[in-house]
């Protein structure tokens, strides 16, 4: 047990230390271990109490609980960390993995959709998935009912399954056998500790996972406020192509992909158009993951910075660079404040990059 990943972990499970924030840290202290020290001195400069660190304890206990199972950590700065879910801000510190990593390094298309889907759907997914798995594609979803299901078996050996809960849990409990299959014969995923069950938090963070995963997302059957809507969201927030199986409108589990074929996602019919969007995309030009977490370490502000930043902070999000653009002040001091706020418990950070006060 390496005393660094523990330290890392630590800092990791540390309530209230999200991607964004556990970035920030090590850019600035070069170490997890020295940003733990300085946790406390952030807190009380942001104005709140310091975070309750992980113990260390616990931590080798879900190490070993890790290790039992047969899996193991990739951390942002491994170089077998995807690459592509690297590029996201929001890209998680530490994943637990167990399967074939060389998965993540081919050609990566996620495939989403309803958990209640049709039998047509259900078809049409498996069909895509194993017809692109024999292009050499790789599929990425969620293991849940419906249309994950579906693509993953179509797809297997060539799948990745991204679960909200530890490797150890199942959910939905009929899809064991799916689970296994997925980690012994493709890979699988999880953010949270090994016996984390798949509480409703969890599900947005999972999805954003298989987006970052993914050159390209593919919507089969979804209702207008499904969760996978919120996969097309994430990629095309990072960048990625969103594409989507057109449906009749008198069935409400296609008005999300005609949603978004209708606001600009390419509409989809067959593994053929998939690749005919993505194939252009070389995999090979995009942003290794390096371990400085960019740039320099920013300054220590001064209490005028601090007073002049707060205020213009309020409980409506604002965009950090807005805020940079208002204060008149340097991007990484504003950084550094937010930092601080936010491990005060006084920030909360939303989607796009913006910021608000906890009051």
């Amino acid at each position: 047990m390496a005393e660094r990943d523990v330290a890392r972990l630590r800092l990791i499970r540390t309530p209230g230390i999200g991607p964004v924030t556990y970035r920030q840290l090590i850019a600035r202290f070069g170490t997890a271990a020295a940003a733990l020290e300085m946790l406390p001195t952030l807190a009380r400069r942001g104005g709140g109490a310091a975070p309750t660190i992980a113990d260390a304890g616990m931590i080798a206990r879900e190490m070993a609980a890790t290790a039992r199972l047969g899996a193991h950590y990739l951390f942002l700065d491994d170089p077998d960390y995807p690459a592509l879910l690297a590029e996201i801000d929001t890209a998680p510190p530490a994943l637990i993995v167990r399967g074939d990593l060389a998965l993540t390094r081919q050609m990566c298309v996620a495939i989403v959709g309803a958990r209640n889907a049709s039998a047509a759907a259900c078809r049409f997914a498996r069909t895509l998935g194993y017809e692109l798995a024999a292009e050499g594609v790789t599929v990425v979803s969620g293991l849940a009912r419906g249309i994950d299901t579906a693509a993953h078996v179509g797809a297997m050996p060539r799948t990745i399954g991204v679960i909200a809960s530890g490797v150890d849990v199942v959910f939905p409990p009929e899809n064991a056998g799916l689970q296994e299959q997925v980690a012994s014969g493709g890979l699988l995923i999880a953010e949270q500790p090994p016996g984390t069950q798949p509480l409703a938090r969890h599900f947005p963070s999972r999805n954003r996972i298989i987006a970052g995963l993914a050159l390209g997302t593919v919507v089969v059957e979804a209702a207008p406020r499904s969760g996978s809507l919120i996969t097309a969201r994430l990629a095309n927030e990072a960048g990625r192509e969103v594409m989507a199986v057109p449906g009749s409108p008198l069935d409400p589990r296609a008005q999300g992909c005609n949603l978004l074929i209708r606001e600009g996602a390419t509409l989809i019919q067959t593994a053929a158009d998939v690749l005919e969007q993505l194939r252009p995309i070389d995999p090979r030009s995009v942003r290794m993951p390096t371990s400085n977490y960019g740039g320099p370490p920013p300054a220590d502000a001064s209490d005028a910075d601090r007073a002049r930043i707060a205020g213009l902070l309020g409980p409506v999000p604002v965009t950090v660079d807005e805020l940079i653009r208002q204060s008149h002040v340097a991007p990484a001091i504003v950084q550094t404040v937010l930092l601080e706020l936010e491990l005060a418990g006084r920030l909360e950070r939303h989607a796009g990059g913006r910021v608000s006060l906890v009051l």
